[in-house]
């Protein structure tokens, strides 16, 4: 038997569900546009929201933006994997783009909160799940605030729930740290998780 060949085939045959997910402003989406820029061969997931669109966001590649009835009828029609309430705001994963992408046999990656991936843990065990991680608590405060787009009652809820959610961080498979000024290094260890996933002797299998 050509066991080279029957694991290359059954890596291919299995395409990874990868949920990445961390504290709010640890810079999850900076994570994604880079990895984007470079090409990685990821399908990405777009998230929807009822939240507002921010400066220099656009409607369809950083969020699916809806109103509250539009998030509503998505979830009455069975549209979305999760959905949870995130300070005020609703945010959704939409089922087909996963279901679609997979088909396709190319490994997809969604973006979550802390709530979100433990939501998913529990329908799609056999994901994988990263957890990023601020350098600090204090790096984090400093992001949030340079954001500018909520008041310092604000900052301090998110560094609160930031807390809890690094708790939270037995659900996950894996964690790496997001430092802002090697951005192309953490993206190097998100690719080395993937690589290893890939030569795993019993492939997750997701099944949606």
């Amino acid at each position: 038997m050509n066991y080279e060949l029957t694991a290359s085939a059954r890596a291919e045959a299995r395409p990874l569900l990868i949920v990445l997910s961390g504290p709010s402003g640890v810079g999850k989406d900076a994570l994604l546009k880079r990895m984007k820029e470079l090409e990685h061969s990821f399908h990405y997931v777009v998230t929807a929201t009822t939240r507002p669109e921010r400066t220099g966001e656009k409607d369809g590649v950083d969020y699916h933006f809806l109103s509250q009835e539009e998030f509503q009828g998505m979830i009455d029609k069975g549209q979305l994997l999760e959905c949870a309430k995130v300070y005020d705001n609703y945010y959704g994963v939409p089922k087909d783009e996963i279901t679609q992408a997979l088909s396709k046999g190319k490994d997809v990656i969604v973006k979550v909160d802390v709530q979100g991936a433990a939501t998913i843990k529990e329908i799609l065990p056999q994901a994988l799940f990263i957890f990023v991680m601020p350098p600090s608590m204090g790096e984090l405060e400093r992001r949030l605030k340079q954001r500018h787009s909520e008041p310092a009652q604000g900052v301090a809820l998110r560094l609160e729930k930031a807390e809890e959610e690094i708790e939270c961080l037995p659900l996950f498979d894996y964690v790496i740290t997001s430092h802002q000024d090697r951005i192309d290094d953490v993206i190097s260890q998100i690719q080395a998780i993937v690589a290893a996933e890939k030569c795993r002797v019993k492939p997750r299998a997701i099944q949606l």
